[in-house]
């Protein structure tokens, strides 16, 4: 095939799209000697795609009915059977749908995207089925993840299995909320502003956002580059260590990968938490909309620390309160840049791009009023200051976000671990129909503070369950030094065999 050549007007409007004055006459000129240019595209169009192979069988799936999918929490439902033995073997897993499933539509909770069926496997699931893992189908999460309440998908909200109506916390929800119900073993969610962690507190499970780059992005829709994450949701400590061994590594693939150090992390679960340092942050406790309630289970979480042999001691880090006001410019103003005027992919980065996803998600332009709100916004203000301010925002808050990552690893250097509750709040009522955009925007945002901070500086952080508030569980969130994984969890497992977390 060749592509379609431009016409003199086409050309004459991106002339004076770039800022440059010239007569139709000299716009011809340069069109006539172009030639050559459009002869080495008609040649990359010609090549077939350099995408991996997909190794393993399956089948479309199917939409489940309510019946089957009562807390709508399963976008499709399938069957695919992995490797004949592994360290996964017998485990099934809901991807967030978020994650390219090859032959398995994927709509990342847009109905923009509704229809697209992805041509590849991500890393993560071919190490999945690899390790003998069968996924079971593709879980909701929020509409391009850009929400940490339940109620954004394009397909209605998805409930909390401990309180219907609820929020199940996102944008993982229909993960957080799939492994809680014991309808799948593990998940596999996405984690840009505390998308792994605020589900899993919401829904009182074990969620890793790991160390940035440990484990490949690849094959997953990204936001920005600087703050995406992958990683496992668990209803245990074991299964979330053993999932994480599966999941992390170089592939090769992902620019986000920077000599990541990969750890023996089942292995570190019989160690105990005698002897460590667990630092209590003073700043992630009492924001303005803080419970009072789950401030104290975390604080009877570090009681219960103590009691295991660590030493817990209580800390000042000013800079974590600081710490989300950095993370808005590189997230909305990423996001604009790269999910959305860039169509997923962005440029100026080596590896896999997933170009079937590019082609079908840069239809958005043609449906933005069906994008949620929530998206909205961010896209709004991020295209303000990217028209405005050049970028610049953006930069400095790059630059600034060193200065965030150094007050957390000085602290580091005294402790070995960080804990503060993972959110604020237990889950929020769902918000109504007819609610207000105010409270639509509230239930969606309201609950970063605290994980916030982790996508920016890439230290990894664990929400492990710690009690019930009204029947509704409370996160508490331990944060350790760049790829030091396995000290979180000796801490998690240690916490985890002491008791029953819904008695505490």
């Amino acid at each position: 095939m060749s592509v379609e050549r431009p016409t003199l007007q086409q050309m004459v409007e991106i002339v004076e799209s770039l800022g440059m004055t010239m007569t139709r006459e000299r716009v011809g000129e340069f069109l006539s000697l172009m030639e050559g240019n459009f002869v080495a595209y008609d040649l990359v169009d010609q090549t077939p795609d350099n995408i991996p192979t997909v190794k393993y069988p399956r089948t479309p799936g199917y939409r489940p009915d309510a019946r089957e999918n009562p807390l709508n929490a399963w976008y499709v439902k399938t069957d695919i059977v992995g490797a004949s033995k592994g360290k996964l073997k017998g485990k099934t897993v809901a991807v967030k749908d978020n994650v390219c499933v090859a032959g398995v539509p994927m709509m990342n909770g847009s109905s923009t995207l509704e229809g697209y069926v992805p041509d590849l496997d991500a890393t993560i699931v071919t190490r999945l089925l690899d390790a003998g893992a069968t996924i079971k189908g593709k879980a909701h999460c929020e509409l391009f993840c850009l929400s940490g309440g339940s109620h954004t998908n394009g397909l209605n909200a998805v409930h909390n299995p401990h309180k219907r109506g609820y929020s199940a916390g996102g944008s993982s929800s229909g993960c957080g909320a799939l492994v809680a119900a014991g309808e799948v073993d593990l998940a596999i969610g996405g984690d840009q502003g505390g998308s792994i962690r605020i589900p899993s507190s919401f829904c009182g499970i074990y969620g890793m956002k790991p160390t940035h780059g440990l484990v490949p992005y690849t094959g997953v829709m990204p936001i920005e580059s600087t703050i995406d994450h992958t990683g496992p949701m668990t209803a245990n400590v074991a299964d979330n260590a053993l999932m994480l061994e599966v999941l992390a590594g170089p592939d090769g693939l992902d620019p986000r990968q920077y000599a990541p150090k990969v750890g023996r992390y089942s292995a570190a679960l019989e160690r105990g938490a005698k002897g460590l340092k667990i630092a209590v942050v003073k700043e992630g406790f009492g924001h303005a909309n803080s419970e009072k309630e789950v401030d104290a289970k975390v604080h009877e979480a570090a009681k219960r620390f103590k009691a295991l042999g660590a030493t817990v001691e209580e800390i000042s880090i000013p800079e974590h309160l600081v710490a989300p006001a950095i993370w808005t410019p590189i997230a909305l103003e990423g996001l604009q840049a790269q999910m959305m005027l860039g169509n997923g992919m962005g440029f100026n980065w080596k590896g896999l791009y997933t170009v079937s996803l590019l082609d079908t998600h840069a239809n958005w332009r043609y449906r933005a009023d069906d994008l949620s709100d929530s998206l909205k916004i961010s896209m709004m203000v991020g295209q303000y200051f990217l028209t405005h301010y050049r970028g610049r925002f953006y930069a400095k808050a790059q630059n600034l976000a060193r200065k965030i990552r150094a007050a957390y690893d000085k602290a580091f250097a005294a402790h070995d671990l960080l804990l503060m509750p993972t959110l604020p709040m237990k889950a929020t009522a769902l918000p109504p129909p007819d609610a207000s955009l105010a409270l639509y925007l509230q239930r969606a945002f309201e609950m970063i503070a605290n994980t916030a901070p982790f996508d920016v500086t890439g230290h990894p952080a664990m929400s492990l369950p710690c009690g019930l508030v009204e029947g509704l569980p409370v996160g508490a969130m331990l944060v350790g030094k760049h790829y030091d994984e396995e000290t979180i969890y000796a801490a998690a497992a240690a916490f985890e065999r002491r008791g029953d977390w819904k008695s505490l």
